[in-house]
């Protein structure tokens, strides 16, 4: 049972697989804006560096590696939602959901789709860190992997309940696979620690796994401690939301096929 599952999930995702095998402006576009991120916002932190000396330096690496993980979020959520959509704009839903393919074997095809869309999107731009910048997010340690894979899981659940938007509000809601994670980084503390904000704001903010993440970040640029009481707040907060978005989506995908919409979604 478990072998016919991964056969389904390996087609769906060589579906998408083929076309950046045949498209070098898709590969480029996945690492374009990561890039081009990295370089404005490393420019902007060198001058400021610059001129505040040692002190400089710690705020330097602070928002260089805010910029880069903020980027593992932002590319996990589009690698979900741009794979998703790029079956509505081919009119493929319809034919995806007449083969045996199950809803939870979509969703997985779509989350390891999206773990290499953002690797081969922020790979990049963590390289040209180090050579431009002499900035080198691994030093982070082993730790990083754990600050990855919680923006990665935020992504996830911010795509499903979007997914769950387009399945409901159709194309109307399409623009909101851009938009949705940008709204969030005020309160993610992405370049500015969460008692920055005003008071009334902080539990909002300290409800997003994020906003947990990049406190530990800067805890761990500043005193070279880990923030383990942030990092448990960050999982919890992911199970939480990602079980959430996952029965929001199922909901949303059961009524959207008792509608017939994936034979009209697109249109």
């Amino acid at each position: 049972m478990i072998r016919p599952a991964l056969r389904r999930i390996w087609g769906l995702m060589y579906r998408h697989l083929a076309l950046y095998r045949r498209s070098w402006p898709r590969l480029l576009e996945l690492a374009y804006w990561p890039t081009l991120t990295m370089c404005i916002w490393g420019l902007t932190a060198s001058f400021f560096g610059a001129r505040l000396g040692s002190a400089g330096a710690v705020a330097f690496g602070m928002l260089l590696g805010g910029v880069l993980l903020w980027e593992v979020a932002l590319r996990s959520q589009m690698g979900v939602a741009i794979s998703f959509l790029e079956e509505i704009w081919s009119r493929n839903l319809g034919h995806v959901f007449v083969s045996p393919l199950r809803p939870w074997e979509l969703v997985a095809a779509l989350i390891v789709l999206s773990v290499v869309r953002m690797a081969v999107g922020v790979l990049p731009a963590v390289l040209l860190a180090w050579a431009l910048y002499a900035f080198n997010l691994f030093t982070l340690g082993p730790v990083l992997i754990l600050f990855a894979i919680n923006l990665m899981a935020m992504g996830w659940w911010v795509s499903l309940g979007v997914v769950s938007l387009i399945l409901r509000h159709g194309a109307g809601a399409e623009a909101l696979a851009w938009s949705v994670l940008f709204a969030l980084t005020p309160f993610s503390a992405v370049y500015y620690p969460v008692s920055v904000l005003p008071a009334w704001l902080r539990p909002l903010a300290l409800a997003l796994p994020s906003a947990h993440v990049f406190e530990g970040m800067r805890t761990l640029l500043q005193t070279g401690t880990i923030a383990w009481g942030h990092m448990a707040w960050a999982f919890g907060l992911n199970a939480l939301w990602l079980g959430g978005a996952g029965l929001l989506f199922m909901l949303e995908f059961r009524s959207a096929r008792e509608r017939g919409a994936f034979l009209t979604m697109g249109e």
